[in-house]
């Protein structure tokens, strides 16, 4: 005789009473050091823009507290500056004043990099970071206000 519970139940045979183990839908907190981790990836992501802390606060905002503070605050820091980066590319083809306009985009960048570097530093080991002179630019652009 064999045992039933032993055999693999098909997926055409399977019923309401027939238990089914799968991934939670809801995402689980993050703990401590995953919450440091992510916050510090937030600042060192700066390095390339604002996409890379952008994408950590959308998808951690709601796991870690220190996550979502920390993201939001490099995200606000490095919004403006990959902006100028991005135009002082661009404005780099006009050709008298390309020059001018790659040097400014150069000159923010490794404004951007090294600002971004000092705060992941700081944030690795726990502390919260404030840049001296954030613009809040994502505050104002996403609750409307000038």
């Amino acid at each position: 005789m064999t045992d039933v519970a032993a055999t693999p139940v098909p997926e055409s045979a399977r019923t309401e009473d027939t238990p089914f183990e799968s991934v939670s839908p809801v995402a689980q907190p993050l703990d401590v050091a995953q919450d440091r981790q992510w916050a510090t990836l937030a600042h060192l992501g700066g390095v390339v823009g604002a996409l890379p802390s952008y994408l950590i606060h959308r998808v951690f905002t709601d796991r870690g507290p220190f996550t979502a503070q920390e993201s939001r605050e490099a995200l606000n820091h490095t919004l403006l500056p990959s902006l100028i980066i991005l135009a002082g590319i661009v404005l780099s083809l006009v050709p008298v004043a390309g020059g001018v306009f790659s040097v400014v985009a150069a000159v923010t960048w490794v404004y951007l990099a090294v600002t971004s570097v000092r705060a992941g530093i700081k944030v690795n080991r726990g502390e919260p970071h404030q840049y001296r002179f954030s613009t809040h630019f994502y505050d104002r652009v996403t609750t409307g206000r000038a």
